[in-house]
């Protein structure tokens, strides 16, 4: 067992250990999975794996166990990354806007020349201009910068991070 200071810190540090790292994994690749299934997987009593999930939901590790939805499949093939630029002093309003258009999946906060890139979906590319026409009537959106996503070669993914977190810091 390694026991240099750096080690131990990041241990003391970690959100997840290993067996956090498994469960979420046990979880992430089979869903439907119950509590006890999981517990006798990972053997580990059941009340650890409850205990374990509910501490990972309260520290907001864990942020959903709902089903993850293709809008691909929905009638929402076209993707499209759009950059904000807001309106000094207007950024709660054009928050306000985008929670208000159902396509916009997401909206971080950036830094460098635009102030907001949002995950747009569309069922086509005119579909997406009106979406953006309407983002930009309101005077809180000073301008946007579209690029449409051709492909994705790695999807959305945290299993790589959970099991690099779980195992501590590598050598």
């Amino acid at each position: 067992m390694r026991t240099d200071m750096a080690y131990l810190l990041a241990m003391l540090t970690s959100e997840i250990d290993e067996l956090d790292a498994r469960i979420i994994d046990l979880l992430s690749t089979e869903p439907r999975i119950g509590i006890m299934e999981a517990s006798r997987r990972l053997g580990v009593a059941r009340g650890t794996v409850q205990a374990r999930l509910a501490k990972l939901d309260e520290r907001g590790v864990i942020r959903g166990h709902g089903p993850e939805v293709d809008p691909g499949r929905m009638g929402y093939p076209v993707l499209a990354f759009v950059f904000l630029q807001i309106t000094q002093g207007q950024l709660k309003e054009a928050v306000a806007l985008l929670r208000r258009v159902p396509e916009v999946l997401e909206s971080t906060a950036v830094s460098g020349p635009s102030d907001l890139l949002c995950r747009v979906v569309a069922r086509d590319t005119e579909h997406l201009q009106e979406i953006v026409n309407r983002i930009l009537s309101n005077q809180a959106i000073r301008r946007s910068t579209s690029y449409i996503a051709l492909s994705q070669p790695i999807r959305y993914r945290t299993g790589p991070l959970v099991s690099a977190a779980g195992s501590g810091p590598s050598a």
